[in-house]
C-alpha cells in the first residue's frame, strides 16, 4: 500500500494542484519576500506536488506568478461588488481600498513588472475598463474633455506606489500606519474627485495675459 499522502495528492484534480500551487507561491512570496526569488521547485516542494507537474502546468516562474496574480483579480471579480458599475471617482476609490487591504496582488505585480515580463498586464480587464470610461463620459462622471486613459493610468499608479511603500512611508514619517492610510485614502479620494470635475476657464486671466502679451497658460512674472 502507497503512502497516504501520496494517495491525496494522486486524486486531486488539475484544477485543485494548480490553486495548491499558486497558494504555495504566494505563501513563499509571503514569507520571503519579493526579492529573495523563488523558484519552481520550491513551490512544488511547498504545495507538496511532484515538481514535473508545476512545468508542466505553467512552465516558467513568470507564468507561475502571471497566475497567481490573475487568480486574485479574478476572485476580487467573482465577489460580484458592482465594482465596473461604479462612477469614476467611487471606482477608484474602492480600487484603492482593496489594494491598500489586499497587498498580496501587489506584490505579485510588482515582481512581474521588475522581472521585465513582456506578457504581464499592469491593466486587466482593460476592454471592460475602456467601456467604463466610455459610460463615464456620457454620463458626466468624467469631464467630456479628459484623458479618460490618463486619468484611470495615474490613479492606478498612485494606488500600487502607496500600496507598495506604505510600512516604509509610515516608518518614516512617524504615522501609525492606521492613521496614515486614512489620511492618504482621504488625499487620493481628493484626487480623484479634482480628475472627475470640470474646471472653469478663467476668462479674466485669459484676458490679462492677451493684453500684457503673454500666450495663454504662461506663468505670472515670465
Amino acid at each position: 500500500m502507497g503512502e497516504p499522502g501520496k494517495a491525496r495528492r494522486s486524486r486531486r484534480s488539475r484544477q485543485e494542484t494548480e490553486a495548491d500551487l499558486l497558494a504555495a507561491a504566494r505563501r513563499l512570496l509571503d514569507r520571503d519576500g519579493v526579492l529573495a526569488g523563488i523558484n519552481l521547485r520550491e513551490v512544488a516542494a511547498e504545495a507538496g506536488v511532484n515538481h514535473g507537474q508545476i512545468y508542466q502546468y505553467f512552465g516558467t516562474r513568470q507564468a507561475l506568478l502571471r497566475a497567481a496574480a490573475s487568480d486574485l483579480v479574478e476572485r476580487r471579480v467573482a465577489e460580484g461588488d458592482g465594482h465596473w458599475d461604479l462612477p469614476f471617482s467611487e471606482r477608484r476609490q474602492a480600487m484603492f481600498h482593496y489594494r491598500v487591504e489586499e497587498p498580496e496582488a501587489v506584490r505579485l505585480e510588482a515582481l512581474l513588472a521588475l522581472d521585465g515580463d513582456g506578457d504581464f498586464s499592469p491593466l486587466p480587464r482593460f476592454e471592460q475598463t475602456l467601456e467604463s470610461l466610455e459610460r463615464d463620459i456620457r454620463t458626466g462622471a468624467l469631464p467630456a474633455d479628459a484623458d479618460a486613459v490618463a486619468a484611470h493610468v495615474v490613479t492606478a499608479a498612485a494606488q500600487m506606489g502607496y500600496a507598495i511603500f506604505r510600512e516604509a512611508y509610515a516608518r518614516d514619517t512617524g504615522i501609525p500606519l492606521a492613521e496614515l492610510d486614512d489620511r492618504v485614502s482621504a488625499a487620493y479620494a481628493r484626487m480623484v474627485t479634482g480628475l472627475a470635475t470640470a474646471l472653469p476657464r478663467d476668462r479674466g486671466s485669459e484676458e490679462r495675459q492677451g493684453e500684457q502679451g503673454l500666450p495663454e497658460g504662461s506663468p505670472p512674472g515670465t
